[in-house]
């Protein structure tokens, strides 16, 4: 049996925050992104949203030997779902993939009580730039929901535990998106 594929749409298409090795930029239909707070996590994060007509960019990674441990245990407040037929992606031949998602019934808004982070915004973005250049990281912004939420300015002591160092380009480029929807920037 071959190994099963997850699609990451945050965090996980930064490659710097994981050790899965075979991997590829992908896109999933029927699926948006959007900022969710749930009751498990004391800030918010985003979340996969099962919507028809909609479509959204990431990577798909191969999970060794089907041994979800790990994985479930960093995406702890998410489910998985199997959405191998709505992938497009480079792999080469035809894989399972699986994509998380916060289930509904626990999703909420993010609020000033439940931020977004910016280092978790920095990273993620970081991944974009990296796999899909500023135009693809620019679509990340375009294409995902909620940026009227509270987000946390961690950076000089990042809350995210797989935060990332970025460079002076690639803050700027953050900062200016932020700026450009609007996020409300509040100071840790």
């Amino acid at each position: 049996m071959r190994d099963p594929f997850f699609f990451g749409y945050g965090s996980l298409v930064n490659r710097r925050t994981h050790d899965f090795a075979e991997a590829y930029p992908a896109r999933i239909g029927g699926w948006r992104r959007a900022w969710a707070h749930t009751g498990l996590r004391d800030v918010a994060f985003l979340t996969a949203v099962a919507e028809l007509g909609t479509e959204m960019e990431g990577l798909i990674a191969a999970v060794p030997g089907a041994d979800w441990q790990a994985l479930d245990a960093r995406e702890w407040a998410y489910t998985r779902h199997a959405v191998g037929h709505l992938v497009a992606h480079q792999a080469g031949r035809e894989v399972h993939v699986e994509v998380y998602a916060v289930p509904p019934q626990h999703a909420a808004p993010p609020s000033v009580r439940h931020p977004i982070l910016l280092s978790y915004i920095d990273t993620v973005v970081q991944g974009y730039l990296h796999s899909y250049g500023e135009a693809g990281a620019a679509h990340f912004f375009a294409t995902t929901e909620g940026w009227d939420a509270p987000v946390l300015n961690d950076r000089a002591a990042p809350r995210y535990p797989r935060a990332q160092v970025l460079t002076i380009l690639e803050r700027d480029f953050v900062n200016a998106h932020l700026a450009r929807y609007g996020a409300d920037l509040i100071e840790a």
